[in-house]
C-alpha cells in the first residue's frame, strides 16, 4: 500500500473523541480509553474499500495478535499479581514508613520526592505510589506551612522517576519490547539522562522548602525489613540481567511467602490477591490488544509509510530522528493523558523510524518513555494528576504544575542531550 495519510484517520479520530470528550464534559474519566480505541478499530476496519473486509479482519488479528503484544500481556499479568500481593502484604506502607524514618525532619519535602522515586521504582506504578504517598504529604503541608502543590509535586515527581524507570512499569515494557531491547540495557541508559535532573529536583524542592518543625517527625513510623525484601530483590534481580518473567515470578513467589510467613496473608487471601492483581491487568491488556490491530491497519493503509516520509523530509542526522520521535510521543500523551497508552501507540511508529535510521533500541526506548512520563506530571488531566487531585482535594492542578520541578527539568535536559549526544550528519547511503 502506497503511503497515505487517510490511513492516519483512526488514530486522529481516537484523539478527537477521546479529547473531545474530556473537553466537553470536563472529566476525562467520562470517555474509557479501551471504548474509544474500540470505536477507531471499528473506523479503522471501515474505510479503504479497495481491500476485502475478511483480509482487514485478518491484518488487525495479526496485530493484535503480535507476538510482542502477547508478550506484553503476560508481562503484564505477572507484573500484576506482584504489585497487588507485594502491596496486600505489607510492602508498600514498610518501604513508605522505612524512607519516612530516616530522613531529617528539615529535609521532608525533598525527601519525600526521594521516597516517592524508590517507591515507584519498587512498584511499577505511579498511581499507585501517588495513592499511598499524598496523604503523608497534605498532612505535611498541614504541619510544615509549606504549599500543598509543592508537597504534592513532590510525590508526583518522584512517581513519574519510577515509572520511566521501574522494569515493572507498563510504559517500560512496551518501550522496550516494541523496541526491541533488554530491560536492563534501557534502564542503564535511560537513568543517565534523568539523575541529573533528578538532584536538581531535590535541590530545588530543598530551596522551595522551608524548616519543618520537629513534630513532623514525631510520628512512629513503622516498617519490617523483611517486608521490603520482594521490591529490593527484584530490582537487583532486573539491573542484574535476569529475565523479566524470572524477575516477576520470583517476585510473586518471595511476596506470597513472606506474606505467609509473617501472617499477613493466608492461603485463601494470596489467592485472592493473586487474582485481584490479575484482573486489574486487564484494561491495558485490551488497550494493547486493540492499539496493536489499529496500527496493523494503518500501516495496511499507508500510515506509518506516510508518517516516516514526512519525517523523512525534515531529517538530517540521527538526532532529528530521535527528536521528531520525542515530539511524536509527547503530542499522542498531550491528546491522551496517559503514558501508557501513548507509548503504546507510538512505539511501533518509532520502531519503523529507528530501524530507517539505524538508532538505538535502547536510546529509543528511552525517549520514548522519558519524554511520555515528563509530560504526565504537566497536564492537568493526566491519570497521575488526577489520582493527586482525588487525595489532596484542597489542590489544584496549576499550583501543582508550578512546583513540578523534576518533569520541567527531565523534558529539557534530555532534549539537550539528544542535541549534543549525536551531532554528525546523517550517512544517507547508511540509511
Amino acid at each position: 500500500m502506497k503511503k497515505s495519510a487517510k490511513g492516519l484517520i483512526p488514530m486522529i479520530f481516537f484523539i478527537i473523541i477521546y479529547l473531545g470528550n474530556g473537553i466537553i464534559t470536563k472529566d476525562f474519566k467520562s470517555m474509557p480509553v479501551e471504548v474509544a480505541f474500540l470505536i477507531s478499530a471499528v473506523l479503522a476496519l471501515a474505510i479503504n474499500r479497495d481491500i476485502k473486509f475478511s483480509e482487514k479482519i485478518d491484518h488487525f488479528c495479526k496485530g493484535g495478535g503480535n507476538p510482542n503484544i502477547i508478550l506484553m500481556a503476560v508481562i503484564f499479568i505477572l507484573a500484576g499479581a506482584f504489585s497487588q500481593v507485594s502491596r496486600d502484604m505489607g510492602a508498600v506502607d514498610s518501604v513508605v514508613n522505612f524512607g519516612l524514618s530516616i530522613f531529617p525532619s528539615n529535609v521532608l519535602v525533598p525527601a519525600l520526592f526521594v521516597i516517592s522515586c524508590f517507591v515507584s521504582l519498587a512498584i511499577g506504578t505511579s498511581v499507585g505510589t501517588i495513592v499511598a504517598l499524598t496523604p503523608i504529604a497534605v498532612g505535611l503541608s498541614e504541619q510544615s506551612g509549606n504549599p500543598l502543590g509543592l508537597c504534592c509535586a513532590a510525590v508526583l515527581g518522584g512517581a513519574m522517576f519510577g515509572d520511566n524507570l521501574s522494569i515493572i512499569s507498563d510504559t517500560t515494557i512496551v518501550a522496550t519490547r516494541t523496541q526491541g531491547c533488554e530491560m536492563k540495557d534501557k534502564f542503564r541508559a535511560n537513568i543517565k539522562l534523568v539523575i541529573v535532573p533528578a538532584i536538581l529536583a531535590v535541590v530545588m524542592f530543598y530551596l522551595k522548602s522551608r524548616g519543618l518543625t520537629e513534630g513532623v517527625k514525631e510520628g512512629v513510623y513503622e516498617y519490617e525489613f523483611i517486608k521490603m525484601i520482594p521490591y529490593f530483590l527484584v530490582f537487583i534481580a532486573a539491573i542484574s540481567g535476569l529475565d523479566v518473567f524470572i524477575v516477576l515470578l520470583l517476585g510473586v513467589f518471595v511476596s506470597l511467602s513472606i506474606g505467609l510467613f509473617t501472617n499477613t496473608l493466608n492461603v485463601q487471601e494470596t489467592i485472592q490477591s493473586i487474582s485481584k492483581g490479575i484482573q486489574g491487568s486487564g484494561k491495558i491488556i485490551i488497550v494493547i490488544i486493540l492499539v496493536g490491530g489499529i496500527i496493523e491497519l494503518v500501516k495496511l493503509n499507508g500510515g506509518i509509510d506516510y508518517i516516516i516520509d514526512t519525517i523523512k523530509k525534515r531529517v538530517k542526522s540521527k538526532r532529528d530522528a530521535e527528536i521528531w520521535i520525542a515530539i511524536l510521543v509527547m503530542i499522542v500523551d498531550i491528546c491522551v493523558g496517559n503514558n501508557t497508552i501513548a507509548v503504546v501507540s507510538t512505539g511501533p511508529i518509532a520502531k519503523e523510524i529507528s530501524d530507517e535510521y539505524h538508532l538505538e533500541p535502547k536510546i529509543v526506548a528511552s525517549i520514548l518513555d522519558t519524554f511520555a512520563a515528563g509530560i504526565q506530571g504537566l497536564l492537568p488531566y493526566s491519570n497521575p494528576m488526577l489520582a493527586v487531585l482525588g487525595v489532596a482535594t484542597a489542590a489544584s492542578a496549576g499550583e501543582i504544575i508550578m512546583h513540578s520541578y523534576y518533569n520541567m527539568l527531565m523534558i529539557v535536559f534530555v532534549f539537550a542531550a539528544i542535541f549534543i549526544r549525536n551531532l554528525k550528519p546523517l550517512d544517507k547511503s547508511a540509511a
